[in-house]
């Protein structure tokens, strides 16, 4: 992988290298040579790193959620088993194998860790800078998990509502082209209305979106452009957006077929769409340079994993850190 380490290829080399002490070990085991401090000591370190390693291939295929299940299914079969049949079957002073210590030791931690992502917060990283000024790259947010209703992990059904989503609620929801992307962006639009966005200003339901200026913010992205910011109001959340004068309200060359295609119009000046029940549509705070709702369409509820409140953590800006996303 150009420009960075190739993660994919560390987590197969140390998952390979692994599963050759293991199977060393099992060989050396089996030819009657009895176990030594050395053999011990690698073990103890072969098998945490093997699993790791094998969970983090897992991530290519499927969402860290369902990583995490599977971890805590693992571990919590080779403990039960350990517990209901093969301690039972070791002589007094036999040492505990160092699979079953690792799957004792993780199988608590995973549970929690699995508990509180599914229900309570989710992390999740900024990738792109479709949310400026609100959020910058690299910032590190938490995503309230529960603000909207508990859904289920892994299949992501919504058991029972909490709270309606508002105009003006960052999200994060999962890209409906890939389910397996996580997108954050602001909800415009919610089912019913009629959302336009002609000349740089956005109406809903025929009226226009308050704003006023408040300044502009120099985009490091683009040799640092100066570029006009405006404080907006959506629903009860007032928070900054910033346009690229120079650039089309749409890019029409880059709008896609998506489901619904017909509820939206597109010209030169903007686009008007009208969102289809039990959808939203959303939008970048960095209005002129975001990927959203306008280019591939409306995002369905069961896609919504939560609403982001906080930002934690970027290395970059240490100000930053306890920041509140409004």
């Amino acid at each position: 992988m150009q420009g960075g380490l190739d993660w994919q290829m560390i987590a197969m080399v140390a998952a390979a290298a692994c599963a050759a002490v293991i199977g060393w070990d099992f060989v050396a085991s089996r030819g009657g040579r009895g176990s030594t401090d050395t053999r011990k000591g690698l073990l103890e370190v072969a098998w945490p790193v093997l699993f790791i390693a094998v969970m983090g291939l897992l991530l290519k295929f499927t969402d860290f959620a369902a990583v995490l299940l599977l971890a805590a299914v693992i571990t919590g079969l080779i403990w039960l088993w350990d517990v209901q049949w093969a301690r039972k079957r070791r002589t007094a002073g036999e040492p505990e194998p160092v699979l079953v210590d690792m799957a004792r030791a993780f199988f608590p931690v995973i549970v929690v860790v699995f508990m509180i992502r599914s229900f309570w917060v989710e992390p999740f990283k900024i990738p792109s800078g479709s949310m400026k000024p609100t959020l910058l790259v690299g910032d590190f947010i938490l995503v309230n998990k529960y603000t909207y209703g508990i859904r289920l992990p892994v299949i992501n059904k919504k058991i029972f509502d909490v709270n309606p989503v508002h105009r003006g609620d960052v999200v994060v929801f999962r890209y409906p082209d890939d389910p397996s992307v996580d997108y954050i962006k602001r909800v415009v639009g919610l089912p019913g209305d009629k959302v336009v966005y002609r000349n740089k200003r956005l109406t809903i339901n025929g009226e226009s979106v308050a704003w006023q200026s408040s300044g502009f913010y120099t985009d490091a992205e683009l040799n640092y452009l100066r570029l006009p910011t405006y404080l907006e109001k959506l629903g009860p959340h007032n928070h900054e957006m910033m346009i690229v004068p120079a650039q089309p309200p749409v890019d029409l060359a880059q709008v896609r077929q998506f489901p619904h295609r017909d509820n939206c119009e597109y010209n030169d000046e903007g686009f008007s769409c009208t969102v289809p029940a039990g959808e939203y549509f959303m939008m970048g705070d960095n209005r002129d340079q975001s990927s959203d709702s306008r280019y591939w369409g409306f995002v369905p509820d069961d896609h919504l994993k939560g609403r982001a409140f906080l930002v934690w953590m970027n290395f970059g800006d240490l100000k930053r850190i306890g920041s509140a996303i409004e």
